[in-house]
């Protein structure tokens, strides 16, 4: 039975979490930073990879608290030390990967460095059944949007990906166009429950014909802004928008708001529902399961919106719990568990930080 703590540093989030056997959570503690970058609308790379210092340490002692030792003793229970290496901010991605490389070396435990995109997938399984495979993995958060196939727990294979903002950038982005506060996704799903999603046509991008499974959501942004902010008048910096969000009502914004969640998840389901047809008609590939992980993963339309896709194709769902939607180390120590028991490979001391994930292609 193998307990592997994990830690996870790659944005805004700091977590550490002991996992058994791969999807048994023991402990999992995850620090936010909302409050710190809310003022600027977004992530400050410099603000979070401080953050990160003045919280890691906190994390992990509580994390292996809450499990029922302290650091000096934890190395006698855990049997290897994991880490989310790629992709994320750099500056965040460091300070979790010294941490971990500390930890391992004084331990002398195996080290384990993990793509924390692919770890999201594995969300869905923690504290449950493993995933029937073979499947389709969708990530959505504030960086990525993307689509892979996921032949087994440990070869997943990307299939799409967005080719300007993720969906989760695209909520932050209306939010701020509609005056609403950081972090917007959360916001803007709480207002389009009472809002009207026909009251706005906004575009679903199409990228290429149907086997394209890419995304892309900067049009649908700029369909929003000029229906909140009317057409620009003037020309380079003299350029002045005719309104702003304060020209409409509650009602008003929260018809934005439906109309916009609306057309970014059904651009979701478009796609997925393609690849699932893509696998089959191109690759003879039947799918068993839709996967799903990321930030946006909490969003209450897009749930019942895969929820009714599984249904339509007779495919199982899985989603993780509201608890492992945003980035947390219990997917990491859960994910890096597959190479634990099969016996490596392991990562040396010199385990670097990446700020992109590499992924191979369908």
């Amino acid at each position: 039975m193998a307990l592997i703590l994990g830690i996870e540093s790659s944005c805004d989030e700091t977590s550490a979490a002991l996992v058994r056997d791969g999807r048994k959570v023991v402990s999992n503690v995850v620090a936010t930073q909302h409050e710190l970058h809310e003022e600027y609308g977004g992530v400050v790379p410099e603000i979070a990879s401080r953050a990160h210092i003045e919280r890691l340490w906190p994390v992990v002692d509580k994390a292996v608290h809450d499990a029922g030792c302290e650091r000096e003793a934890a190395g006698e229970l855990i049997d290897a030390v994991a880490v989310g290496n790629r992709p994320g901010l750099i500056g965040s991605l460091l300070v979790g990967v010294a941490a971990a490389k500390a930890l391992a070396w004084a331990w002398g435990k195996p080290l384990i460095g993990v793509d924390h995109i692919e770890a999201h997938l594995h969300a869905a399984s923690l504290g449950g059944d493993a995933i029937a495979m073979p499947a389709v993995g969708l990530v959505v958060s504030g960086g990525h949007t993307s689509l892979f196939f996921m032949e087994s727990a440990s070869r997943i294979r990307l299939m799409g990906r967005t080719i300007d903002d993720a969906i989760g950038e695209a909520f932050d982005k209306a939010a701020s166009i509609l005056g609403l506060p950081y972090p917007g996704g959360p916001i803007v799903d709480k207002r389009a429950v009472n809002g009207n999603e026909r009251a706005h046509r906004f575009p679903v991008a199409s990228v290429g014909d149907r086997a394209c499974l890419d995304f892309s959501y900067s049009g649908l942004k700029t369909s929003l802004l000029y229906a909140v902010r009317g057409k620009p008048v003037g020309r380079g910096k003299d350029a002045q928008f005719e309104r702003d969000h304060t020209a409409f009502d509650d009602a008003a914004i929260d018809d934005f708001c439906a109309s916009f969640q609306k057309a970014a998840v059904d651009a979701i389901v478009k796609n997925t529902k393609s690849a699932v047809d893509v696998l089959r008609d191109q690759h003879g590939v039947e799918v068993q399961s839709l996967v799903v992980g990321g930030g946006v993963s909490a969003n209450s339309r897009l749930r019942a919106e895969m929820e009714r896709l599984a249904d339509e194709l007779g495919l199982a769902l899985r989603l993780p719990a509201m608890g492992y939607c945003l980035d947390n180390a219990a997917m990491i120590a859960g994910y890096a568990w597959h190479r634990f028991a099969a016996g490596g490979p392991f990562d040396g001391l010199d385990l670097s930080p990446s700020p992109r994930g590499e992924y191979e292609g369908l």
